[in-house]
């Protein structure tokens, strides 16, 4: 059965993470957990300086447990968190200027590297799908690419100069080596390795003028094949882009992104996160302490896909909701975090 066939569908509260005690910014699952045999395991991060890493209880229960607190990494907010694809490494990203590298060791986590060079606070981090390279962005406008060296080593290989604002998210395309950033100058940059060179450029950039965002650009998200993305702002709308995905796989740079569609209406306040599930769910989240969950509709129109709301959850958390994230492994299972200083983890199932 598919989600659009299914009636009575809800976003069922199963449990509230609390221990921040500030606002929370930033979630991410470890790719390498929530299986069989491994408890599924979610990294927090906020404005306390802290970074909380919650796991599951066993991996037939929904509940979760603050397994480690990181105090002494960061000496201001940490704002953005992402874990290798091994799941062996936790890069947070933080308002100190500074990126630091955890490890796992029992149940502490260690910082074994800082990564240093951003003039002021460091918004996102990512991680490629190889784990070869990590990509952080800042307030100074820049996005830096870092080679990952053997011994815990990180090298910069290139600074990317493009945006003329403030640079809210990097992202790393799930399947090949481009990048996205997108800013306060209200757009979205396609950055891509300079064929002869081991210099990076931008070879799209995704404005008002091509059906892009009109404000902020806060966030963006790819679904499973990597195909479409979709992206989020303070203009209140959703867009949905796509691209010939094996045109981008062969390498050609001309593999551009296009405006598929907008949902408009859904929010009445910044958007501030988006995340596309493998099931092709869509999830937002917004200063409106709204959440909202997105399928593509059945009926195609000639012009392309279009997307319908599957729900709507109002006053999921008392406060702005600054992060939604799909688990990667257990389909419909959500963790969002707000200003409010919780976490939430939610359950999408029948009413029935």
């Amino acid at each position: 059965m598919t989600l659009v066939e299914e009636e009575g569908l809800q976003l069922r509260e199963v449990q509230r993470l609390e221990g921040h005690t500030d606002r929370v910014w930033g979630l991410a699952w470890n790719p390498a957990t929530g299986t069989a045999a491994i408890p599924a395991m979610l990294a927090s991060c906020g404005g306390d300086k802290t970074v909380r890493i919650w796991q599951q209880r066993n991996p037939s229960s929904t509940s979760f447990d603050c397994k480690a607190v990181v105090e002494e990494t960061h000496t201001r907010t940490v704002r953005s968190c992402a874990w290798s694809p091994s799941g062996k490494k936790l890069a947070t990203a933080s308002f100190d200027a500074t990126t630091a590298i955890l490890e796992q060791n029992g149940d502490d986590f260690d910082c074994v590297s800082t990564l240093e060079g951003h003039e002021n606070e460091v918004k996102s981090v990512s991680w490629n799908a190889s784990g070869s390279l990590l990509a952080t962005c800042s307030r100074d406008k820049c996005v830096w690419i870092w080679e990952v060296l053997p011994g815990d080593e990180y090298d910069c290989v290139s600074v990317l100069q493009g945006h003329t604002q403030d640079v809210k998210m990097v992202q790393w395309h799930p399947t090949v080596d481009v990048l996205f950033s997108c800013s306060y100058d209200n757009t979205i940059k396609v950055w891509a390795e300079d064929g002869d060179s081991d210099d990076w450029r931008c070879v799209q950039t995704l404005a008002e003028s091509n059906n892009g965002h009109s404000s902020t650009v806060w966030a963006l998200s790819f679904n499973d094949t990597g195909d479409k993305m979709v992206t989020c702002s303070d203009d209140l709308t959703i867009k949905v882009w796509g691209v010939d995905i094996a045109r981008l796989q062969s390498g050609d740079d001309n593999a551009s992104w296009r405006h598929l569609c907008t949902l408009s209406g859904y929010h009445d306040r910044t958007i501030f996160s988006v995340h596309w599930s493998r099931e092709g769910i869509i999830a937002t989240g917004a200063a409106d302490d709204a959440i909202c969950l997105f399928i593509e509709s059945e009926d195609h129109p000639v012009d392309g896909p279009s997307y319908k709301l599957l729900l709507k959850k109002e006053k999921a958390h008392d406060m702005d909701i600054n992060s939604v994230r799909w688990s990667p492994v257990e389909n419909r299972l959500l963790a969002s975090a707000s200003d409010d200083g919780t976490i939430k983890i939610w359950k999408l199932d029948s009413i029935h």
